[in-house]
């Protein structure tokens, strides 16, 4: 009785196979490897923005974040920055913020106070460029203000359309949602091309050059904390905040998914995120996780603290907690 010959698989395929994705990796090996028209054609984002003049071959040339010096850095910079004042009329200031030494961030909401005045969903528009037709368009904002029936903490039920102007209801409270900078963030680990992960200070991040816009990371976050750009973003020259960083608020290229940094561009300059200046209640409560000192420190020790889906392991960063 005769037997076919088994196919061995040698060391230096196996270590092929489970090598570090990239994304020129995962670019080349797309066609061959990903199932269905619609992964095709995120891994083929980049070439489709360079033929319809959305990119330039520099950026699609661009190596990882990780691996630029800084004189790439300041080459990129510049290019966007050029990029920006041809397509909206404004040169901003990008930077490359990286984060400070001996600072792990964290942000605390006190339930008690929330009113639901999503000012600080407006806010968050304004000082992260994100694309909106109008004034009063929020759909974009990495916050999301939940009215909740008091005595419940079921998400199913909250209401995100409820009116601004007539807040608070009585027998409802207030929930924003926004990125919790998990700690086991389940968004970083599915990213195929690793355009998304967590820096020294705990804070998650997107470089937008290097996203491919699969949404395999919207689809993993439990908070629904990632948004989809459908299209070139939407706003006016008046309305772009030139204070800008590479890894958060610089305007960002259509095909791709941006988040909450808590403000990076701000905070790693020692400054407030935009979202807790604007609070008209002192709800929200920001600062160095590793400081004892700090505001968020005695929150953490001192009060009732809540953590939103606690159950799916993700340990956050972002806490809730009652004045009593």
């Amino acid at each position: 009785m005769s037997h076919e010959p088994r196919n061995e698989v040698s060391p230096k395929t196996i270590e092929q196979v489970y090598r570090p994705v990239t994304r020129r990796t995962f670019l080349k090996g797309a066609a061959a490897s990903m199932v269905g028209v619609a992964g095709l054609m995120a891994a083929l984002k980049p070439l489709l923005a360079l033929e319809q003049g959305e990119a330039t071959l520099d950026d699609l040339l661009q190596k990882h974040y990780r691996e630029l010096t800084p004189q790439e850095m300041q080459r990129i910079l510049q290019r966007l920055e050029d990029k920006c004042q041809r397509a909206y009329g404004v040169r901003p200031a990008i930077r490359d913020a990286r984060p400070l030494e001996g600072v792990e961030f964290g942000y605390a909401l006190n339930l008690t106070r929330c009113i639901g005045c999503r000012r600080c969903a407006h806010a968050c528009l304004k000082e992260n460029n994100q694309s909106r037709d109008d004034a009063n368009d929020i759909e974009m904002s990495y916050i999301r203000v939940l009215e909740m029936n008091k005595g419940a903490i079921n998400l199913e039920t909250s209401n995100v359309y409820y009116d601004p102007e007539q807040v608070p209801q009585k027998d409802k409270y207030y929930m924003p949602v926004q990125c919790h900078q998990c700690r086991q963030s389940p968004c970083t680990q599915v990213c195929p091309v690793q355009a998304t992960w967590q820096e020294p200070d705990g804070l998650v991040v997107v470089d937008y050059n290097w996203c491919i816009g699969c949404r395999y990371c919207m689809a993993a976050c439990p908070y629904e904390a990632r948004r989809f750009n459908y299209k070139r973003p939407t706003i006016v020259k008046d309305a772009i905040n030139p204070n800008q960083a590479y890894l958060s608020n610089r305007i960002r290229p259509k095909g791709v998914v941006e988040k909450c940094t808590f403000c990076l561009q701000r905070t790693r300059a020692g400054k407030y995120p935009a979202c807790l200046e604007v609070c008209p209640t002192g709800a929200r409560v920001f600062g160095n996780l590793l400081d004892p000192a700090s505001e968020i420190s005695y929150i953490l020790k001192n009060k009732r603290v809540y953590l939103l889906k606690e159950e799916v392991g993700t340990l956050p960063r972002f806490y809730y907690f009652f004045d009593q």
